[in-house]
């Protein structure tokens, strides 16, 4: 299993502890340890069923897609998570007869072995790498571990786990011509209530430094995002019911009673927003969209 590191297990330790510090805790956070994968396993599994619909399409129509590129195909997932959604592509194109090289990106490490192993598994070459998506740099690095044409991928509402303004324009500086880029994004509308899974899920890392549901409220509270229409805000809090100690990376958190520790955000779309953020802000071309069979999620195939 081959793995470059751009982010290391003690500088993520770091800056763990710091953003719990800063009672403020980003996207990556959510992935990182034993219990944080595990929750997310679960409530994947039955969250994504629908979103799966969308890549289960998408792959019909693999061969097809990639019809302009020559030679072997570089696949690139930003955010790869433990790759499950990714393997569905990759399959579709070796069955369509193409070479493929896999690079799955990601910070959690476990999350990373995963990815690279299912597709070693499924004879596909792959190198994982091991860094943080929100940072421009890692970025760029990663998107220039093959040549283009690449095909990058941003799955798994993966969009909605940071300010979408910001990532989609970066992601949209790495596409040169030629490349391709497919994402998926949450649509907003219906019960967006939080369920037990989801709960479980977002409270993951509190619970890591050793804070139970007891200690305290996890609040989820939705909001607009003023700075376009369509852009739907989802915040998550956490506020200590008494005073709590956490150990986080052999270091002593204070927390006291009443205060709030912010649990990073996720954002849903309205189809129109979804494509003004694309193309009149990302400077992208919109080729094409996939509605899964619910309406909750969108994919949509964008070129540079």
């Amino acid at each position: 299993m081959n793995i470059e590191v751009l982010l290391t297990e003690a500088e993520i330790a770091e800056e763990f502890s710091d953003a719990m510090e800063a009672r403020d805790l980003p996207e990556k956070f959510f992935y990182w340890t034993p219990l944080s994968v595990r929750a997310w396993k679960e409530f994947s599994c039955e969250a994504n069923e629908s979103l799966r619909q969308t890549w289960d399409a998408l792959a019909g129509n693999a061969g097809e897609l990639t019809k302009g590129f020559v030679g072997r195909i570089p696949v690139i997932s930003f955010g790869a998570g433990d790759g499950s959604k990714d393997r569905i592509l990759l399959k579709a194109l070796r069955d369509a007869g193409r070479e493929v090289k896999y690079f799955p990106i990601d910070a959690s490490q476990t999350l990373l072995e995963t990815a690279c192993a299912g597709a070693e598994d499924d004879d596909c070459e792959a190198l994982g790498l091991k860094a943080d998506i929100s940072s421009p740099v890692h970025l760029l690095l990663a998107a220039d571990v093959s040549e283009a044409p690449r095909l990058f991928l941003l799955v798994g509402n993966t969009l909605g786990g940071f300010d979408p303004l910001d990532l989609i324009k970066q992601v949209g500086s790495c596409l040169h011509p030629g490349d391709i880029l497919i994402l998926d994004a949450q649509i907003a509308g219906g019960d967006e209530e939080p369920d037990e899974m989801r709960r479980r899920f977002v409270f993951a890392p509190l619970a890591g430094a050793g804070i139970s549901p007891e200690d305290g409220e996890l609040r989820f509270t939705g909001n607009a995002d003023n700075r376009h229409e369509g852009l739907h805000l989802m915040t998550r809090r956490f506020q200590a019911s008494r005073d709590l100690t956490m150990l986080v990376s052999g270091k002593e958190i204070h927390v006291e009673r009443g205060e709030r520790i912010f649990l990073n955000f996720r954002y849903r779309f309205s189809r129109e927003a979804l494509r003004w953020l694309l193309t009149n802000h990302g400077g992208l071309k919109l080729k094409g969209e996939i509605p899964s069979a619910d309406g909750r999620y969108v994919t949509a195939i964008c070129v540079r």
